[in-house]
């Protein structure tokens, strides 16, 4: 399970932007992540509350965004939703397609409580 030390490393990642803030606690993250980046939402939503205990994210409200997956077909240009990281182009049913949306996992923000 891959999305425990996702988990541990987003905690650290916000653990570290909030002392640098001057911040006690922080009491929200928000994060983006793309349904091509292989994340289980419900499983990295588990393991944020794991690795947060005993951090300045424990009991943090945990909001994950899902992103839709978009490709680009090479041969014809067109722009479409993809479900899966072999797209194929709806339009000219080429495979040359690249995926230039949906693989993302990032922290958009965290609210910390200076108190």
């Amino acid at each position: 399970m891959h999305e425990m030390s996702l988990a541990i490393n987003i905690v650290e990642l916000v653990s570290a932007k909030a002392q640098a803030a001057g911040g006690q606690r922080i009491t929200s993250v928000e994060l983006e992540a793309g349904k091509l980046s292989g994340v289980m939402v419900e499983a990295l939503v588990f393991c944020f509350e794991a690795a947060a205990r005993n951090t300045l994210a424990e009991g943090a409200f945990l909001e994950i965004r899902e992103i839709e997956g978009r490709g680009n077909c090479l041969a014809c240009g067109h722009s479409f939703i993809v479900d899966s990281l072999l797209g194929q182009c709806p339009q000219c049913d080429g495979y040359a397609v690249e995926i230039v949306q949906g693989r993302e996992l990032k922290v958009l923000s965290l609210i910390v409580d200076e108190e």
